[in-house]
């Protein structure tokens, strides 16, 4: 239970670095040679430092942004060589983002969906990302007025 708890304490901590635009606190999700693959949303595969790097930069044009992962499925197992215990979690996610407005008064929204397969690696420090695969499903646009959907 402990295990399954720190699991998903540190996909929180990834949706919460990710929406703070906290990238330091991104990269040290990650083991040493964690990874990451956008590709499926328009986006790189990469080492966990160039990946933040990649964020930092698209989603600066987003003045809000807030990931929620659902749905999580927690799979533990061990390494072949039995270095470290190993985990997977597959979870839906729903990432509702506005677009910065530069004085505008109507700003669009982003929406889109998708999954991740987050594998794990049980570290001495504790629990960290080894790779993150993002499967986008779908996404919408919105134009918005003070806060409101156009119709």
């Amino acid at each position: 239970m402990m295990d399954r708890m720190a699991v998903d304490e540190l996909i929180t901590a990834y949706a919460v670095a990710v929406d703070d635009g906290d990238w330091r606190a991104y990269r040290g999700l990650f083991t040493t040679d964690g990874r990451a693959d956008y590709r499926s949303a328009g986006g790189i595969e990469g080492d966990a430092g160039q990946i933040a790097v990649w964020l930092a930069e698209s989603l600066a044009l987003f003045a809000m942004r807030q990931h929620l992962i659902v749905n999580r499925q927690v799979r533990f197992g061990l390494l072949d060589h039995d270095t470290g215990d190993t985990a997977s979690v597959r979870a839906d996610y729903l990432n509702p983002m506005r677009f910065a407005t530069n004085g505008s008064p109507t700003a669009p929204d982003l929406v889109c969906g998708g999954r991740y397969d987050f594998t794990l690696l049980r570290t001495p420090e504790g629990w960290h990302l080894r790779k993150v695969v993002v499967e986008e499903k779908w996404r919408r646009m919105r134009a918005t007025t003070q806060g409101r959907a156009l119709s």
